[in-house]
Order: C-alpha cells, then sequence, then structure tokens
C-alpha cells in the first residue's frame, strides 16, 4: 500500500470506531500515534544508542533500557507534546472556559423563568404568543449559554407545559422549543465559532461581525414561521385566557421587563458589543460576560456555594472535552496530511472540476451527512479542517464558509433520527408526548434552516456587511 492509501485507511478506520462508540478523541490520539509511528518510524535513527552498545559487555539492564528508549524515539511523541502543547496554550481558545462559566452561572440564576412569564404578558396580543415568548426567551437564553442540551431541557421543563396546558398543538409547541434552543451555537457569542476560529484561522471578531445578522435572520424566519401558521391555523396556538395570561397594568409589565429581559440583554450586549467594537479581546469580553453572570445570579439571590461548585465543575469537564478534542484531531490531521491523504484529497476534489457554489453545496451536503452521528465540535474540529485547504483552490472566503458551516450545523440537532434537541426534550417531556409528534414539529424549522441558508448563498453580504463596515476588507 502506498502512504496516501494508508491515509485513506487511517480516515475509515477512524469513522468505523466512531460508529462503534468509541470515545472520539481517545480514538483520534489512539489513531494518530498509531499510524504516525508507522509513518515516522526509522530504525536506524530510533535504535542509533542501542546499535552503539557492544552487546558482549553490556549488561542486560543497558541493553533493555537503550532498545526501549529507541522505541519510543520515534518523532510521533515529539509531535504529540507539541501539539498538546500548542493546543493549550492557544490564546483563542482561552475564552472557550469563560463562555461556558458564563453560560452554567447564568443557567443557575432562575432568570429564565421570569424571562418567559414576562415575555409570554408583553406578547398576549401577539398571534401564537406563547410559541413568540418560548421562541425569544430560547434565543436569548441560548446566546447567553451556547450549551444546546441546557436550553432545550430547561425550556422544556418551564415553557412546554404552559404551551401544552393552553391548548397548544404538540409538535408545534415542541418544535418552537427544539429549534430555539439549537441558536446558541450560531448567534454570538457562540462558542462553536471560538472553536472554528482556532480550528481555521480566521479572526473571532470578524467571525462575530458575520455571524449576527445570518443569525437574526434565522430567528426572524421562526418567528415568522410561529405567527404566521398561528394565523392561518388557530387552532395549533389557541390565544390566551386570561386565566392563563392575566392583564398586568403597564407600569407593573415594565417593571417585570427591566428585571428579567433588560438584565440578561445587557449581559449579552455588552459582552458582545465590547468585541465587536474593540474594547476588548473576545477572552476579556468573555473574562466580563463570567463576572456579569455571578452578578446577575447574586442580584437573584440565586448564588450560592452548591451551584457555584457545579458551574465550576461542568466548565472544566466540558473545556477538557473541547482541549483534547483539539489534541486528538491535531495529531490525527498531521499524520493524515504527512502521509499525503490531505494532498489526495485536494486531487480528488479538484478533478471533479466544480464551480465554487457546487465544491460548497458538495461540502455542506457532507457536514450535514455527518451532523446525524457526531456533534458540532467533533465536525469542526476533526472534519472541517479537511474541507479548509480546498477553500483557496475555489475561492472560497473561510469567514463565509465558517458561516455556513455554523448554519448547516442546526441541523445537526434537529434532523431526525438522530436529532439530539428532540432527544433531550424528550426525555423530560410528559409521558404522552411522543418522539414522532416531536420530529413531526421540528421539520418546518429545519426547513428555516435551509432557506436561511439559501439567503446566504444568494446575499453573501448578510456575512461580509457587517465585518466590511466595522473593519474594511
Amino acid at each position: 500500500m502506498t502512504e496516501p492509501q494508508i491515509a485513506l485507511m487511517m480516515l475509515g478506520v477512524f469513522i468505523c470506531l466512531v460508529f462503534l462508540g468509541f470515545p472520539i478523541a481517545f480514538t483520534l490520539m489512539a489513531l494518530g500515534i498509531g499510524f504516525g509511528y508507522f509513518a515516522y518510524f526509522d530504525a536506524r535513527r530510533m535504535w542509533r544508542d542501542y546499535d552503539r552498545l557492544d552487546l558482549e559487555i553490556a549488561s542486560w539492564w543497558e541493553s533493555t533500557s537503550a532498545w526501549i528508549d529507541g522505541f519510543f524515539n520515534n518523532r510521533v511523541f515529539d509531535l504529540f507534546i507539541n501539539q498538546t502543547y500548542t493546543v493549550m496554550s492557544n490564546e483563542v481558545l482561552t475564552a472557550v472556559p469563560l463562555f461556558l462559566f458564563m453560560g452554567y452561572i447564568v443557567e443557575r440564576a432562575n432568570i429564565v423563568d421570569r424571562l418567559f412569564t414576562t415575555l409570554n404578558i408583553a406578547s398576549k396580543n401577539v398571534p401564537g404568543s406563547m410559541g413568540v415568548a418560548a421562541l425569544i426567551t430560547c434565543a436569548l437564553f441560548a446566546t447567553a449559554t451556547g450549551i444546546v442540551g441546557a436550553v432545550v431541557t430547561l425550556m422544556g421543563l418551564l415553557a412546554l407545559p404552559a404551551m401544552l396546558k393552553a391548548r397548544y398543538d404538540t409538535s408545534f409547541a415542541t418544535g418552537i422549543i427544539c429549534a430555539g434552543g439549537t441558536l446558541g451555537i450560531l448567534i454570538p457569542p457562540s462558542i462553536m465559532l471560538i472553536v472554528y476560529a482556532a480550528a481555521s484561522g480566521v479572526s473571532i471578531v470578524r467571525l462575530y461581525a458575520g455571524a449576527l445578522l445570518p443569525g437574526l435572520v434565522l430567528v426572524g424566519l421562526y418567528l415568522t414561521y410561529v405567527i404566521g401558521r398561528s394565523i392561518l391555523q388557530p387552532s395549533v396556538a389557541p390565544r390566551p385566557t386570561k386565566d392563563e395570561v392575566p392583564d398586568v397594568p403597564i407600569g407593573k409589565l415594565l417593571w417585570m421587563l427591566f428585571t428579567s429581559f433588560f438584565p440578561l440583554a445587557v449581559l449579552i450586549l455588552s459582552v458582545l458589543g465590547s468585541i465587536l467594537f474593540g474594547l476588548a479581546t473576545p477572552t476579556e469580553a468573555a473574562a466580563i460576560g463570567a463576572l456579569g453572570g455571578m452578578v446577575l445570579a447574586v442580584l437573584y439571590r440565586a448564588m450560592t456555594f452548591q451551584r457555584l461548585r457545579e458551574s465550576v465543575y461542568l466548565t472544566v469537564r466540558t473545556t477538557a472535552m473541547v482541549c483534547w478534542l483539539f489534541v486528538g484531531s491535531y495529531i490525527f490531521s498531521s499524520v493524515f496530511s504527512y502521509l499525503g491523504g490531505e494532498h489526495l484529497i485536494s486531487e480528488f476534489v479538484s478533478g471533479l472540476d466544480l464551480t465554487p457554489v457546487q465544491f460548497l453545496i458538495l461540502a455542506q451536503l457532507i457536514i450535514f451527512l455527518l451532523g446525524w452521528p457526531l456533534e458540532w465540535s467533533e465536525i469542526i474540529i476533526i472534519f472541517v479542517p479537511i474541507f479548509l485547504p480546498l477553500l483557496e483552490i475555489f475561492g472560497v472566503d473561510p469567514l463565509f464558509f465558517g458561516i455556513l458551516v455554523a448554519l448547516n450545523l442546526q441541523t445537526s440537532f434537529l434532523t431526525p433520527p438522530m436529532a439530539m434537541s428532540a432527544y433531550y426534550l424528550k426525555g423530560i417531556a410528559p409521558p404522552e408526548v411522543r418522539l414522532t409528534q416531536i420530529f413531526k414539529g421540528i421539520l418546518p424549522f429545519l426547513a428555516m434552516v435551509m432557506v436561511s441558508m439559501v439567503l446566504v448563498y444568494i446575499f453573501p453580504q448578510l456575512v461580509f456587511g457587517l465585518p466590511e463596515l466595522f473593519y474594511g476588507r
């Protein structure tokens, strides 16, 4: 076998092991070191000290230790150490634990129940008011946390029972919560965009600016669908009665908005604004956000040592997962490239004689299919770097490609039969809510994601407009 063929076999073995359920980070490291040992194998160099020994004079211990030293004198171990150090000292990734900590603190600050109640009262005259309130709450909360499972679970416990009690169609209600909960991986400040920036070398500030309009467009499409369907089919979202949503004086409503909506909105805008206007680096802004989350928790009297401890533990666990995924991916991709796999894929794709649009559609289709078995973090860290060298060939801007990927990865949580948002919601939903009903409710929102991607293809200024306005070309 040639080295490029071995590289493709390496990729095939990895995909098989993923489907068998092996831990992805450690599978990447094991395959990278295993195939890398073969790729960098040089017996003459590795056992140079052992060959210099006079075996007739040398003791058993000297000869054995020299042979073992030679066995570990493979360059793949140097690669492993260097890549680990590179990942752990990456300044871009420093923002990840801080944003995660902000999200976990906000999640435990009892903000969401107040926010949903307030928005539900404020929008009661809008068709599908409870769905609109749930979607806006999901969008704000998802943006603050960026943790899809947490948003879907918490909103499922809070909003779903209220919507079902108000006689909302089960599929309609569950679809709103599942779709709204995924918005945090797209709308800044998004952890997914930080990970993409670290993998691609694109400026995280430009990524945040580029993702803002497409994110708002997607939220707008969701709201248009919810309100439009509520108008055309009133039975799916009956208007609330006074018992379900009481009349509140305007002064009291403004106070409720001031104490629930505005604190979270100000926290998000201060973090995002400080990044976009160059007042702080993403890491510094993340630190501000983490501090702001703790202040909110204290003001809402939700800060306890137990909740702080849980937030720190979950932050450390998730950060470790991301960092070790990066270590494994860097080792795997370095060996894959050294064996010629990357060059082989580039030649194959170039030989297809695709136009830039055809290449983008093919790449997004592959990422869409990868979203069924894999999490967004694994797709961004492992598979997106395979496409990055091809972008220059087809004249595709990595910023534009990254925003398309971020939109596409919404589908990884919404596409049956592996829609993780549906399973998160099913785990806490009432027993009468069936998984098939959740899948049925998700499909229209999945179509909205596809529409948003088409709009970005047709109007690329949705991506480039704000970065060019703030930072020039």
